[in-house]
């Protein structure tokens, strides 16, 4: 049992059976994980005690790819859009939760530092899974959706400063010389998050992007460099995590960065919430079961409760206001992390930690339900909302970018496609992986989306749904037939035609869902054939010929000027 390789398969066992389980019940995987650490800990099979300390090195990784996605998806530029309305509703929501928490914590005899950790805690709701859920309903895009991503953006800016702050003044040492240590410190982090990011990593990206697989190494370099960095000027890893994604979170390579470090955070994340579970003991359960059952109800009834008033208060509908309320209950992964950082500083023990494990398993798992059904649920509470009158606020849902057709491949021949489309006036946009086919569309004003069309992850950011036309000029036919059948399973209805230099590849590429499929030799045989039998092969013939291939360069060389 003390063999490291041993064990992992026998955790990935447990959780791979508890995960069919929670997906047939429609829940999110982190139920699993928790689950499975429980299992395996000491209340049952014990699996973690020979190599403790190489699954917690798991868990410090899992925790720093995690804060480094957190820091590279804090899209401010989403902040701006929502405008002041995200920003006030947020603040104040973090405050009251945290405040009314606190109180309530207190009344059933919790320490005040202990109550002050577990409402703040609660304060967060889980981005990882109000995206997904949201995503899979397709809400991301309407009033309440919006807005609680938005939320969820203050939520994680908060989160950060709370970390930073226990970070640099959870010492206990006099604080009046770390405060002027700490803004000078920030003053300096703020300037090399914004030099690095203006001007030395868009240089740098420019040219790693080229690979993928280049990309993905400087990434993790970048991630874990900065994060010791940060470690060496006095932060905790944890912070430099969050500022090394802030640092790429403005870059245009943004969605492929993300998406190409997901799975490894995935994997360390999974250990992390394992080891979680594996400290969850029952030895404890009269002392924590009372406070849990207090914040489960307060995190599923008042915490709701208080945004929809917030959003009412902002001439929001009811209906915007109650979904938007309902999608928050259920505690964050950020609240996992809080409460391992404080019990690192010393400041709390393993209750509070028990207590919000027990929390968050109950509110997931109920959460995700009420997120899945709100729609039959707000209809429910309608004769009861109607006791107040009648709703006087109306809101027009934002219209979300469509596009006729989309374009994967700029540089063969999709460049000419484009210029097609442009005269049948559709709209369209490009997906490319190359850094300066990037930078061409970007002078010309075409949409274009940077990303690897094999990847999953990145294709899920792409708007398919009412795409009318896809064509794939890339040449490499897995990753056509990954991006067609990922496309067919959101619509059947749009056209899509792929591309194979080899007839090999050519039943694959329809039996993915491909309409039509080029072949270049093909067409280019049936050109110069009908050029054999159209025209006299003389060499004005050939002259011609090759003038009109060179219009045809200078065309393109000017477009890609232009």
């Amino acid at each position: 049992m003390n063999n490291i390789f041993f064990q992992v398969s026998i955790l990935l066992g447990i959780i791979v059976s508890i995960a069919a389980v929670v997906r047939f019940m429609r829940q999110p995987l982190l139920v699993a994980y928790i689950i499975a650490g429980i299992i395996a800990g000491p209340l049952f099979l014990n699996l973690l005690n020979g190599d403790e300390q190489m699954f917690q090195a798991f868990a410090e990784f899992g925790v720093v790819l995690l804060l480094f996605v957190v820091g590279l998806s804090l899209n401010v530029e989403h902040i701006k859009r929502i405008g002041k309305t995200s920003v006030i509703i947020g603040l104040i929501q973090v405050l009251s939760t945290c405040i009314f928490g606190t109180v309530l914590l207190y009344f059933f005899h919790v320490s005040f530092v202990s109550a002050l950790y577990l409402s703040l805690a609660i304060t967060f709701s889980s981005t990882v899974i109000i995206v997904k859920l949201l995503g899979e309903k397709k809400d991301t895009a309407t009033v309440y959706g919006r807005h609680i991503l938005g939320l969820m953006v203050i939520q994680d800016i908060v989160a950060i400063l709370v970390m930073v702050i226990l970070d640099q003044f959870g010492t206990g040492k006099e604080i009046l010389p770390l405060i002027n240590i700490f803004v000078i410190k920030i003053i300096l982090i703020l300037a090399m998050v914004f030099f690095s990011a203006r001007y030395i990593l868009p240089f740098i990206l420019d040219k790693v992007a080229k690979s993928s697989e280049f990309l993905f190494i400087f990434t993790i370099a970048w991630c874990f460099g900065m994060a010791s960095f940060l470690y060496w000027l006095g932060f905790s890893l944890e912070v430099g995590a969050i500022i090394a994604g802030l640092t790429l979170g403005s870059s245009p390579y943004e969605t492929e960065i993300a998406s190409r470090i997901r799975p490894l955070r995935d994997f360390f994340i999974i250990i992390f919430f394992v080891i979680l579970g594996s400290e969850m003991g029952f030895a404890k359960m009269e002392e924590i079961l009372i406070p849990a059952i207090a914040i489960i109800i307060f995190v599923l009834v008042i915490k709701p409760f208080i945004l929809y008033r917030l959003f009412r208060f902002m001439k929001f509908t009811r209906r915007n206001a109650f979904l938007s309320g309902i999608t928050t209950a259920q505690v964050s992964e950020f609240g996992f992390i809080l409460l391992f950082t404080g019990q690192r500083l010393g400041h709390i023990d393993g209750f509070e930690l028990q207590t919000f494990t027990l929390v968050a398993l109950t509110t997931i798992i109920i959460s995700s339900y009420l997120i899945t059904y709100n729609e039959q649920i707000y209809k429910m509470c309608i004769p009861i909302l109607n006791i107040f009158g009648k709703d006087r606020h109306v809101q027009k849902e934002e219209r979300v970018e469509k596009y006729d057709a989309l374009v994967f491949g700029y540089h063969r021949m999709g460049w000419k496609v484009c210029e097609a489309l442009e005269k049948t006036k559709m709209k369209y946009a490009v997906v490319d992986f190359d850094p300066n086919v990037l930078s061409k569309l970007k002078r010309k004003g075409i949409d274009s989306f940077f990303g690897d069309a094999a990847d999953v992850e990145f294709l899920s950011s792409i708007p398919f749904d009412k795409t009318k036309l896809i064509i794939l000029t890339i040449p490499a036919v897995d990753d056509q037939v990954t991006l067609i059948e990922h496309v067919r399973n959101i619509s059947k209805k749009v056209h899509i035609i792929a591309n194979v230099y080899e007839i090999e590849g050519l039943q694959e590429l329809y039996k993915a869902g491909a309409d039509y499929v080029m072949m270049p030799h093909f067409l280019g045989g049936n050109w110069i054939a009908q050029i054999i039998l159209d025209e006299p092969l003389t060499k004005a013939t050939m002259k011609t010929l090759k003038n009109l291939q060179s219009e045809e360069m200078k065309l393109r060389f000017q477009s890609e000027i232009n």
